[in-house]
């Protein structure tokens, strides 16, 4: 056993590269971009450590190309889910006990294998199968999940070297054991590092996981798997499952040896894994941990003293980089009546020089969605808003998806304050915006506060620093993560740890030592060095 005292300090975030044509990491992008689109690969199930096809099998296509398969996926059934189970519960035995320095070792060597050997292979995998540009996949695939794995090791070395003090004659100490069962991690299409992070936040703290990829992700999580695999993570600490969520939960929630939830997705699956759960609870042996990040309808507020330039560029940006599919995208917004046409105009000027189409065009600002599911969702809200008499589309509103699911950066102005696309999350790229009039300005506040039931990302734009700091106290709930004169989007890991409330979820704040706590059950050990012989008060005696 080691005797050492291990201390890991914080690191500094991955350094996020420029890919300006002829350098070294552009290059070695483009070749892993050609060989990932010129070849079909097979991805299996991967359980206690070996790689299970079942012949159900689905396809991976490029969403900005849907016709082009990228991979064939096999499916869990039944047989396949129990033996994820049983699999993670077979390896909780060793990885549990198992010296916490010796886990760290395995999440820093992953950071380093994608920071080097694996960034071109997972960037690529995430632009080809999720249709992200390649700032976009690289700050997530790479610089993001990189940060999750090297952070997460500083933060359990603070939480491990907590301890409560002694007294004379006694030793006191806490530590630190893992949940009693199996985590179950369901991660979204939309973050690779989500993904990463969802799984070995618990793992890093002894855990083992049995984990529900995303359909329209499998290829990049499928790259991540191999990854921590080869960095030495051991046979069955996580268990990589592919197909229905329906059936894969069912049978997770269903047994008693479930310990948790580790869950990034939509509000109403989360609020159905918390009532499947909540069915079960009398047949578990521990109530189980829930963590949940669950989307948002995020806000940008400006303040008549705001800047119109900075206004709609966080605008543009953080309504439609990555094509609004991030649970933190701005998509509603309040403007007022004296900016309304500086802030238009800027906005259309934007759109006038932003391009559309395939990732593989570096000079293309805006990709597809990720289905035709979400394409035909948004395009419903688009033209809902075009038929409302009481809205109009000022900006975009087309969309094609013959080749891709391509959609335009579309803003909508509303005079109904509670309009459809301002209160209903939609995953896409539609802004929808209400012009209040500036001696309105606490009323618009409040209908900022009161419209939404989520409670993720906002922002307040304003030169006017006293008055700001007024409207962020009276929206101090309505965001989890708060940005005075910036876009609500890009919280990066160790700065600002990211998480919501509300019907956003349970603000347990990935990037930070709120989240690695979850996965932790504490044991208090007192050590009484020379115990009682009496059994009386000394004022008995």
């Amino acid at each position: 056993m080691k005797n050492a005292i291990f201390s890991f300090p914080l690191p500094k975030n991955e350094p996020v590269k420029s890919y300006l044509t002829g350098s070294p990491e552009r290059t070695a992008l483009d070749g892993e971009l050609a060989r990932q689109s010129s070849s079909v690969i097979d991805i299996p199930l991967i359980i206690g450590g070996k790689e299970i096809r079942t012949g159900n099998t689905g396809t991976v296509v490029m969403p900005h190309n849907h016709k082009h398969i990228l991979a064939t996926y096999h499916k869990a059934g039944e047989k396949e889910i129990k033996m994820a189970i049983d699999a993670a519960l077979e390896a909780h035995k060793q990885w549990s006990d198992l010296e916490w320095t010796v886990r760290a070792s395995i999440l820093l060597k992953a950071a380093d294998l994608l920071a080097g050997k694996y960034r071109a292979a997972i960037n690529a995998a995430t632009m080809l199968g999720q249709s992200k540009n390649i700032y976009q996949a690289e700050i997530d695939s790479a610089c993001e999940t990189i940060d999750f794995l090297r952070y997460n090791v500083a933060f359990a070395s603070k939480i491990y070297m907590f301890q409560p003090k002694s007294a004379p004659g006694q030793i006191n100490s806490v530590e630190y054991r893992a949940l009693e069962g199996f985590v179950f991690c369901v991660s979204p299409f939309n973050f690779t590092s989500i993904a990463s992070n969802l799984n070995m936040s618990p793992v890093l703290m002894g855990n083992t996981t049995v984990w529900k990829t995303a359909t329209t992700s499998i290829l990049s999580n499928y790259y991540l798997m191999k990854v921590f695999m080869e960095a030495g993570l051991p046979a069955g600490v996580v268990n990589f499952l592919c197909g229905s969520g329906a059936l894969i939960g069912k049978h997770c929630i269903e047994s008693p040896r479930l310990a948790g939830i580790h869950f990034t997705g939509s509000c109403n699956t989360f609020n159905t894994l918390w009532k499947q759960a909540g069915e079960h609870l009398s047949e578990y042996r521990a109530y189980p941990r829930l963590a949940g990040e669950t989307g948002g309808k995020d806000f940008i507020f400006v303040h008549p003293s705001a800047d119109v330039k900075e206004v709609s560029i966080a605008a543009y940006c953080g309504a439609f980089e990555y094509q609004g599919q991030k649970c933190s995208a701005a998509s509603r917004m309040y403007v007022p009546a004296s900016l309304w046409p500086g802030f238009l105009g800027e906005m259309k000027g934007i759109a006038s020089l932003v391009k559309m189409g395939d990732v593989n065009d570096p000079g293309n600002f805006i990709n597809a969605v990720i289905d035709e599911a979400s394409f035909n969702n948004i395009v419903s809200y688009i033209e809902y808003a075009r038929q409302a008499p009481d809205a109009e589309i000022v900006l975009g509103g087309k969309y094609d998806k013959t080749i891709g699911y391509f959609i335009e950066p579309t803003v909508i102005r509303t005079t109904n304050p509670h309009f459809k696309s301002m209160e209903e999350e939609i995953f896409g790229p539609v802004l929808t915006l209400y012009v209040y009039e500036d001696q309105d300005l606490e009323k618009a506040v409040e209908l900022c506060e009161n419209t939404s039931p989520y409670g993720l990302t906002g922002a307040v734009f304003g030169r006017d620093r006293v008055a700001v700091d007024k409207i962020s106290n009276t929206l101090r709930y309505a965001a989890g993560n708060f940005y005075i004169n910036d876009k609500p989007t890009g919280a990066v890991v160790g700065m600002q740890p990211f998480g919501g409330s509300r019907s956003s979820g349970t603000n347990d704040k990935a990037g930070g030592e709120f989240n690695l706590i979850r996965w932790a059950i504490p044991r208090t050990v007192k050590e009484t060095l020379v115990p009682s012989t009496d059994y009386r008060y000394d004022y008995m005696k």
